[in-house]
Formats: structure tokens, C-alpha cells, sequence
């Protein structure tokens, strides 16, 4: 397993950014990459006060995945909510189109559906529910910790101060930033659906939010797997969940995680 820090000019960005990288190490008689099977690949997304090392330095993901096949890639997008913000830059832009180009130009990644994943916590909750919801043919599955599900509601637009650099003055229910509108336009589609998995604890300040895209996805017929307990917004749950997240992932050639 190797531990990366990948630093890259963005080009829609319009500055240098990083993310960090997890990748697997390579074994055969050859190791040579290009004869391999493209790796499965989990983006994973950090929150609203982190960036793109959070993971690494607050949870035993390095050592939950040093034995499974799996790139994870952790990108930096600030406090941005993952959306082309209105006073801003754009952060839907970079993780949903040139994110994956880069990533897979730098390491040998798989392109099929089946293949990708993607998961975060809180901010980054609601980014791995979008990027799913509005990529179904990219990502077979997403996850979401304690995540902000539900941002169109009076509540979040209340709760957070940066509301209005990321969406303006606008009103976004309805709108393709609203995860519960997302949903809803799966009713009547023959669409493929990813599956979910969402955790949250019941003293979180965002366990309402997340009964709210529960019943969403009841109601739209989702594949969700939805598991809560008691805690609060803490790293401390979140490492435990990403365990419960690997093992529900569909990745191939596991063994068992220690």
C-alpha cells in the first residue's frame, strides 16, 4: 500500500490542488501495471471543515484497505459543498468531469460502472450522494456518514453561513443541488439505480435531514442499505462506519479486514 500526495494544476479550477491517494500494491511474477486488471476505485469525500488529508489523519482507512484492490482517491475541495458555487469556484465542475480524467491518466484505474464507488462524510455525504444521483452510470454504489442530505430545506439554509457563496441568492429546491429532487426524478425512470448505504447517529444535528432523504429513497424505490446508532458528528463513528462501507462494497478479490 502506498500513501500519495498528489499535488496537480487544475485546469478548471485555474490553480494547483491536491488529493491524496491510497493504492494498492501491485504482486505477480511480472508487476508490471499495464498487464494487471485496472483497479475498482473509491472516491472518497471529506466534509465541511476538512480537506483532503482528514481521512487519513483521523481514521485507519490506510489500514482497512491495504489489503483490498481498491485506489481510494481523496480530492480537496474546500468549503465548497462540491457545487459551481456563486461566489466561488467550480468545485461540481472539477470532482464530476476533470477529477476522473486525472485521476485516470496518473494510476491504472477501471472506467466500468461496475468498478466505482464513491462515499463521504457530512459535506462530503451529500457530495457522494449527488455525484451518484446524477452520474448513475458512473458509480454502482455510494455512501453517505452523517451526511448534509437534505440542503434545499429552510433549516440548512438557516445553518449555514456560506450558504449564499455557494448557491446565491437562489432557491434550490427543484434544482439538480437538491439530493430529496434527485431522488424523486427516479420515480418514472427506467434509469440504473445505484445502491445506497447511509449512516447517521441519532444525536447528530443532521439525523433530521437524514430521516428526510430516508423516506426519499423509501418512496423512490431505492436499493438502500440504512443503518444508524447512537452518536453525535464524531470522527470516532465515522471510523467504524467506513469499515461497515468497505465490507458492503462490492469489491472483488477481498480478503478480510483486519
Amino acid at each position: 500500500m502506498a500513501l500519495v500526495t498528489c499535488r496537480f494544476f487544475s485546469e478548471v479550477l485555474g490553480l494547483s490542488t491536491t488529493m491524496t491517494v491510497l493504492l494498492p500494491e501491485r504482486r505477480g511474477a511480472n508487476q508490471n501495471p499495464n498487464f494487471d486488471p485496472p483497479s475498482q476505485t473509491l472516491y472518497l469525500l471529506h466534509g465541511r471543515t476538512d480537506d483532503d488529508s482528514a481521512w487519513t489523519r483521523y481514521t485507519s482507512i490506510e489500514r482497512y484497505v491495504w489489503s483490498l484492490p481498491l485506489v481510494v482517491i481523496m480530492p480537496q475541495v474546500h468549503l465548497s459543498y462540491y457545487h459551481d458555487m456563486a461566489y466561488g469556484n467550480r468545485y461540481w465542475t472539477f470532482v464530476s468531469e476533470e477529477l476522473p480524467e486525472v485521476a485516470q491518466s496518473f494510476f491504472h484505474l477501471s472506467q466500468e460502472r461496475d468498478d466505482t464507488f464513491v462515499a463521504g462524510l457530512s459535506m462530503g455525504g451529500y457530495g457522494a450522494m449527488r455525484l451518484a444521483l446524477r452520474q448513475p452510470d458512473r458509480f454502482a454504489a455510494a455512501a453517505s456518514l452523517s451526511g448534509a442530505l437534505d440542503v434545499a430545506s429552510a433549516g440548512a439554509r438557516r445553518r449555514l453561513r456560506e450558504y449564499s457563496l455557494m448557491f446565491g441568492s437562489q432557491d434550490i429546491s427543484g434544482t439538480e443541488a437538491d439530493l430529496i429532487h434527485l431522488l424523486a426524478t427516479f420515480q418514472h425512470s427506467t434509469s440504473t439505480r445505484p445502491r445506497l448505504y447511509q449512516w447517521c447517529g441519532t444525536e447528530d444535528f443532521l439525523y433530521e435531514e437524514n430521516q428526510v432523504f430516508r423516506r426519499a429513497c423509501e418512496q423512490s424505490a431505492f436499493d438502500l442499505t440504512y443503518r444508524e446508532s447512537p452518536g453525535g458528528h464524531e470522527w470516532a463513528h465515522w471510523d467504524a462506519q467506513i469499515q461497515e462501507v468497505l465490507n458492503w462494497l462490492p469489491i472483488r478479490g477481498r480478503t478480510s479486514i483486519e
